[in-house]
């Protein structure tokens, strides 16, 4: 008998800037896309499979997953049984605020591995879900920094270096600062090549080497962001898919489920739980 898939992606206030997503998966597949922070994952049950831009990999029962930030990536089952995990995506201010006590050195860091079974890490993981779960907020922070203590400390490579713009990536920043600024109106390849005096192909090459991802995935990507965010805030998901460019809640449904792994109204409703104050006892 297959296994029912279930996903619950949440936050708690006592870790702000920190996602929890906790899922068992057989048939979701996430496409290809980028998260603005980290992504630090558990694997509990069967196995993972984690498309990257240098190749596949896959994670079992007791691997830890990293990824870093605009890291272009793809997740689906590596087994028939299909994977069961729990994520957490802390924000890159929350790693970065770690990674300042531990050094000197400033900037975003980053991890230089991706799959690595280490049965310490993933249980550290579990750790914070399950204070989180029972609302135990001292021991849900603590669990969380002790786990970014050691995954920078084990697996952390320094900041990422800034280098120095070539006239392609200088073009696709360009593009990409168009694209966000109107999320509603995506321009054709050919009008935002026109733009910025260019060839489609060139732009499109250009985007793909800087974002590793053509203009069109990464922009749904982006509208996904910006939903998210009008979630947040409380503004009703057929709202949010019309003001970040979907056609209709049914498309935004369709496209947030792919990449976040639950629908806006079930991710909206997890919110909510967190933002409402507690009933007063009676």
């Amino acid at each position: 008998m297959t296994a029912r898939e279930q996903a619950r992606h949440w936050e708690h206030p006592a870790l702000p800037g920190v996602d929890l997503l906790r899922a068992r998966y057989v048939r979701h597949t996430f496409p290809r896309h980028a998260h603005d922070g980290y992504v630090i994952a558990a694997v509990t049950a069967g196995v993972e499979g984690i498309g990257l831009p240098d190749g596949a990999e896959r994670a079992g029962a007791g691997g830890v997953v990293l990824i870093n930030p605009e890291t272009p990536h793809s997740a689906y089952a590596g087994t028939e049984e299909g994977w069961a995990y729990r994520v957490l995506y802390p924000a890159r201010q929350v790693v970065a605020s770690v990674a300042a006590d531990l050094s000197a050195a400033r900037g975003t860091p980053a991890f230089d591995t991706t799959v690595l079974a280490d049965p310490v890490t993933a249980r550290m993981i579990a750790d914070v879900h399950a204070a989180a779960e029972i609302d135990n907020a001292l021991a849900a922070d603590t669990a969380l920094r002790l786990l970014l203590a050691r995954v920078l400390a084990r697996h952390g490579a320094g900041p990422v270096a800034v280098r120095g713009r070539s006239a392609g990536q200088a073009v696709a920043a360009r593009a990409r600062d168009v694209l966000v600024a109107d999320l509603a109106q995506s321009p054709t390849l050919e009008q935002l090549a026109a733009d910025f005096g260019t060839s489609p192909f060139a732009l499109l090459r250009a985007f793909k080497s800087a974002y590793g991802l053509p203009p069109h995935t990464w922009l749904t990507g982006e509208r996904v962001r910006q939903a998210r965010r009008l979630l947040d805030a409380g503004v009703a998901p057929a709202a949010a898919a019309t003001t970040v460019g979907f056609t209709d809640q049914s498309h935004l449904n369709r496209h947030f489920t792919r990449i976040v792994g639950v629908p806006p109204g079930a991710y909206q409703r997890e919110r909510k739980n967190v933002q409402d104050p507690p009933p007063a006892p009676s």
